[in-house]
């Protein structure tokens, strides 16, 4: 990527962030810690742009698939340092009332909430991609470094598993 593409990444990039947000509190169950995964994902792909190959469709998805994916492999690697150091970025309080919808469906949208947290990761990053943020198979199994097969598998669990959760399976 050269200097006259830089602008545009960037442009692209913050019109990613809610995504992007979005997806990372869906990893990490509350907002400080979603944040902070964001920021440091958002310094890798600025500073690896240069790595950066648009796909060759040129319709901008695999940008999208790219950073998705340092959002997951950073989340990863925040999880594997705190197994490390056994310590959090927040106390777990703090997340307990992350995406709670007004008065009507607030109800329902803890247990969703719920639903998702008690979810396997790998099938709670499927439905992220695929179900919350929108992306193609193909580029969710690109951002999680799967075979499309395997990420048909996790959301087909992940759907079985959140229907039994929220009692739609009945």
């Amino acid at each position: 990527m050269n200097r006259a593409t830089e602008p545009a990444m960037r442009e692209r990039l913050c019109e990613l962030l809610p995504r992007l947000r979005r997806f990372a509190r869906g990893l990490a169950g509350n907002a400080h810690d979603a944040d902070d995964v964001v920021q440091i994902a958002l310094e890798r792909a600025l500073a690896r742009a240069g790595q950066f190959r648009e796909e060759s469709d040129g319709d901008g998805h695999g940008l999208e698939a790219w950073v998705f994916g340092i959002v997951r492999n950073a989340w990863l690697d925040e999880v594997r340092a705190r197994r490390r150091r056994g310590q959090v970025l927040a106390p777990e309080e703090l997340g307990e009332h992350v995406g709670e919808s007004p008065f009507d469906r607030r109800d329902q949208a803890m247990s969703v909430e719920a639903a998702m947290a008690r979810l396997p990761e790998e099938q709670r990053e499927a439905v992220m991609l695929v179900l919350v943020e929108g992306l193609a198979y193909k580029e969710a199994a690109a951002a999680l470094e799967v075979p499309i097969g395997t990420l048909t598998s996790r959301l087909a669990r992940a759907r079985t598993a959140l229907q039994q959760m929220l009692g739609e399976g009945e």
